[in-house]
């Protein structure tokens, strides 16, 4: 980044350190432990992502017990088996595809969006997918802010995940994240990214 782009950020170049340059998917973590208290801090914040009509599909499923990390590492890839065994935590977020219902609470300047716009399952999975997914997003951000690595990973059965943690059929898993401090050798270097000039265009 240029020191012009670089000033143009109101944020501190700590915290955009923290959350963006010097920030790593995590692959190995230390033993400490992630409190729930954590978790409703990165809740607390993130919950106030962006998303079309205040919809908030995203469900978090905290997976703290050994059987539920058997239950859920059985559906992982293999190459994601060992690391979603060791970390301190693991949630499995999902988009609940019945977040209209919640609208008229969540919208309540325009509740007749339930019925006028999500009536209709398909319609309700494809914004669900959409918005859980920026969501998600968000969420990774916000264990980033908590001081805190992640290791976000689509790397697993879907079809698995979803009856195994969500038998009610209602949710669609979205990602996986092993959540904790970084462990030793925790990242890979980092991979290139596309430059401004390459993604940017002016019309």
């Amino acid at each position: 980044m240029t020191t012009a782009a670089h000033d143009a950020l109101v944020l501190d170049a700590v915290a955009q350190d923290l959350l963006f340059r010097e920030a790593h998917t995590a692959n190995t973590f230390t033993d400490e432990p992630v409190g729930d208290e954590q978790i409703q801090a990165v809740y607390d914040l993130v919950k106030y992502a962006p998303t079309a009509f205040n919809q908030q599909p995203l469900r978090v499923v905290l997976v703290r017990s050994a059987e539920g990390r058997a239950r859920l590492v059985q559906h992982m890839a293999d190459g994601n088996k060992a690391k979603t065994s060791a970390a301190p935590l693991v949630a499995i977020l999902a988009a609940d595809n019945e977040f209209h219902e919640e609208l008229p609470t969540v919208l309540p300047s325009f509740p007749q969006a339930k019925d006028l716009f999500f009536s209709e399952r398909p319609v309700r999975e494809a914004s669900a997918l959409f918005n859980g997914a920026l969501q998600a997003g968000y969420f990774i951000l916000g264990v980033r802010a908590a001081g805190l690595a992640a290791g976000p990973m689509t790397g697993y059965n879907a079809e698995g995940i979803d009856k195994e943690f969500f038998a009610d059929g209602e949710h669609s898993v979205l990602a996986v994240v092993n959540i904790g401090k970084p462990g030793e050798d925790a990242s890979y270097p980092r991979s290139p990214r596309l430059a401004y000039d390459e993604v940017v265009t002016t019309v």
